[in-house]
């Protein structure tokens, strides 16, 4: 019967409530602008990075290697294009 529970994704599951949780913290506790975006940025992307790995199966199949170089390229051009858009938009370069 143990084999047939799943520890692995309830456990998630579980983090991701926690996760929740402190990101809703965040507005209840009324913190400063710079100390609440980070806690927002870090609980996005431990859940993002959960998500992925526990209940999309990322590193289960064979060609891993190429669903993690996807996922850094995606990061990558994300990064680029908002750096980019302040660079341009609100820094004036």
């Amino acid at each position: 019967m143990k084999q047939l529970f799943p520890l692995k994704q309830v456990m998630g599951f579980v983090f991701s409530l926690v996760l929740t949780a402190v990101a809703l913290a965040v507005y209840f506790l009324d913190m400063s602008f710079a100390a609440g975006m980070t806690v927002l940025l870090v609980t996005a992307f431990i859940q993002a990075a959960l998500q992925l790995v526990v209940f999309m199966h990322a590193g289960e199949s064979k060609d891993k290697s190429s669903i993690y170089t996807s996922l850094y390229y995606g990061v990558f051009v994300a990064l680029v294009t908002v750096f980019g858009s302040l660079l341009t938009l609100i820094w004036g370069y």
